[in-house]
């Protein structure tokens, strides 16, 4: 299963957005083209999308800079009550066998964008980190959020006294908000970069220990809402729409053909001309207006030049970028810049 597959609840956003907000950033900034108002964040039921959650998640990335290390420190934030039932549902597991068991089955409940598996080494449990296909400040950001997110969990499931054997990132090491040189800690280990997968660990022997808060009828009760709530937000999309949450996840300069778009969504070419058209739509309509929101979203970060915004939109040159940009907007780029300082 995806994380494309399922829609996810407001809190994950909510936590990002106050987040952003205690460093300065406005809250129209950070919801910014993610079609999200401060009210619907505090509305439990509401459901989001992962492309909105993404573009939350790249406006806070942006305003702060990308800075190395920002996911750790944001995702140590998340406890078992940000996931609602699925959390009380670990808390109330017999074990921490059990409550892993329970996390996996149900992974789509939670906010993560990375592929999550477990197994045994012997004394060891380690937990595996898939990195999301998604441009190089995302996924860096993700797979830290995911990953801290985890180790703070399994603290508020197992008890205060769990620990983590290793930590360890694919990423090499950067300065960090935090420490600024240096490697970080987490979950009272040095986190190892430059690692050649991103895991961490901790001793086999917690995953039978009997958990403090265990509830067999609370459990039982959370894993059915769970089984419903999971087959409420399977996603149901059209293919347009699907089109253009494949298009803000790629990575910078990654922008697909038709013939690659119908490979992601599993169709052929034939068949996907067929079911836009009946949508009212093109390929082509939906990649330009891409390029044209991404690239008013890029215009508004001046320290990148027009030929760098130009190579993260594929195009092959800032001539060709130019021409577009004078379609989308009525203005050519440098001028567009210049009426948006004087404002």
């Amino acid at each position: 299963m995806s994380f494309w597959d399922f829609v996810r609840g407001s809190a994950s956003v909510r936590l990002l957005v106050e987040f952003g907000l205690a460093q300065g950033l406005p809250a129209a900034r950070l919801l910014q083209r993610s079609g999200l108002s401060q009210a619907q964040l505090d509305d439990p039921q509401v459901a989001l999308t992962a492309a909105q959650e993404l573009q939350v998640v790249g406006n806070l990335l942006r305003g702060l800079k990308h800075p190395p290390g920002l996911g750790l420190e944001v995702g140590a934030r998340y406890n078992f009550s940000t996931y609602g039932l699925w959390g009380y549902g670990l808390v109330s597991s017999a074990t921490a066998a059990d409550a892993l068991a329970l996390a996996l089955r149900f992974i789509p409940l939670t906010f993560a964008f990375t592929l999550i598996s477990a197994r045994q080494e012997g004394a060891q449990c380690i937990l595996s980190f898939g990195e999301p296909d998604l441009d190089t400040h995302a996924r860096r950001f993700l797979v830290e959020r995911d990953m801290a997110a985890a180790a703070r969990l399994m603290k508020d499931v197992v008890g205060a006294d769990f620990s983590l054997t290793r930590f360890t990132l694919r990423e090499p090491l950067r300065p960090t908000r935090a420490t600024g040189a240096g490697p970080a800690t987490m979950g009272g280990v040095p986190i190892e970069y430059g690692a050649p997968a991103n895991s961490l660990a901790f001793h086999a022997r917690f995953l039978t220990r009997p958990l403090p808060q265990a509830n067999p009828v609370t459990v039982s009760m959370c894993e059915q809402m769970c089984r419903q709530l999971m087959a409420r937000r399977r996603v149901q999309l059209g293919t347009a729409e699907l089109i253009r949450q494949y298009l803000i996840a790629m990575p910078d300069g990654a922008v697909p053909d038709l013939p690659q778009v119908a490979q992601l969504v599993n169709l052929s070419e034939r068949t996907l001309k067929r079911r836009l058209r009946e949508e009212g739509t093109t390929f082509t309509v939906i990649l330009s207006e891409y390029r044209g929101n991404k690239a008013l979203e890029l215009m508004a970060d001046r320290t990148l030049s027009l030929t760098e915004i130009a190579e993260r939109l594929g195009f092959s040159d800032l001539s060709s970028f130019s021409q577009a940009f004078k379609r989308w907007s009525g203005a050519a780029p440098s001028a567009h810049r210049c009426a948006v300082a004087d404002v």
